[in-house]
């Protein structure tokens, strides 16, 4: 299981999720046996720097941080986790190939977002420790297949471990995940309904009361897509969409959007990023009440599958 190969307790990795996930934060969740990850999108070098010293104050377990490949300032931020020592990289919005080198020599263990098999295998080949398989399921940007399958098509066609992420909330989801061949989990939308989560009370509200229903993706024409709660910017965003206007004009109307969301508190021009297992969600917990209802469901469904395994056994004999 990863949680063996990060010296983690729980196979669950905490979500990278932009303008959220904050050193603060990431040390909760590492404290409470997963692993905590700051997310870099929206954050300069400097901010970025900062943040990991935070962690670092706040907590003697393992965190990571998660790197987007398309920031600015992509170059000078993988150098900061090699100076900052952090424990692990994960990635996201491209190939980390070119950086992975570097990072391996110095004890980091690199754990690259994939799409598809073919980054997967090409990631293998550059060194990457794991990799995280996420379906479309997911908050935020997606890709184009769904959580069972890319996690199925993956774990066939490389050897190193295949974590899966999009479409988990609960020990059921977790146990389906491992049977397809997964050997850890990340998520993110169940950690938005936590109370040490840094989003405004309109954000978390808005995850409790939304249904699977409320979920739409915006940035489809032009391959950005992005899952989300419907709003009146997204309603407007589709809309722009479907007169076609160019990417310029659609980037332009939704700069700022999340931090709208996550500070302000504007859930109807804000981007309110969630997957599609926000209508599973209806409490809010504590990080660590969180996880460890997730183990134990986790493990009370395998101990459900035994018996039930048992059971088929016995009347096919």
């Amino acid at each position: 299981m990863i949680n063996k190969l990060l010296g983690i307790k729980y196979p669950i990795l905490q979500g990278g999720m932009a303008n959220i996930s904050t050193g603060s934060f990431a040390a909760v969740v590492s404290n409470s046996g997963a692993l905590g990850v700051i997310a870099s999108g929206g954050m300069d070098k400097d901010t970025l720097r900062e943040e990991i010293r935070v962690c670092k104050s706040k907590t003697d377990g393992v965190f990571g941080v998660n790197l987007m490949l398309l920031h600015p300032q992509i170059d000078e931020l993988a150098k900061i986790v090699i100076e900052e020592k952090v424990p692990v990289v994960t990635t996201g919005a491209g190939n980390p190939s070119k950086y992975i080198e570097s990072w391996k020599k110095e004890g980091i263990k690199v754990i690259p977002v994939v799409p598809n098999s073919t980054l997967a295998r090409r990631v293998e080949q550059y060194g990457a420790d794991a990799v995280i398989a996420e379906g479309c399921e997911s908050g935020g940007h997606i890709g184009p297949m769904t959580t069972m399958t890319i996690v199925n098509e993956v774990v066939q066609e490389i050897k190193i471990p295949v974590i899966a992420a999009g479409g988990i909330c609960n020990g059921k989801q977790m146990v389906a995940s491992e049977i397809l061949g997964a050997q850890g989990m990340q998520m993110g939308t169940v950690f938005l309904a936590t109370k040490e989560c840094p989003i405004h009370e309109n954000y978390r509200n808005a995850v409790l009361k939304a249904s699977s229903n409320n979920i739409t993706v915006t940035g489809y024409s032009i391959g950005m897509p992005v899952r989300l709660i419907k709003n009146d910017m997204s309603r407007k965003y589709l809309a722009m969409e479907r007169k076609g206007e160019d990417k310029m004009e659609l980037e332009k109307f939704t700069l700022g959007s999340m931090k709208k969301a996550v500070l302000d508190g504007d859930i109807s021009n804000g981007s309110v990023m969630a997957g599609l297992v926000v209508g599973q969600i209806n409490k809010i917990s504590t990080v660590e009440e969180t996880i460890e209802r997730l183990m134990s469901e986790y493990y009370s469904e395998w101990e459900k599958i035994g018996e039930k395994y048992k059971t088929k056994r016995d009347e096919n004999r």
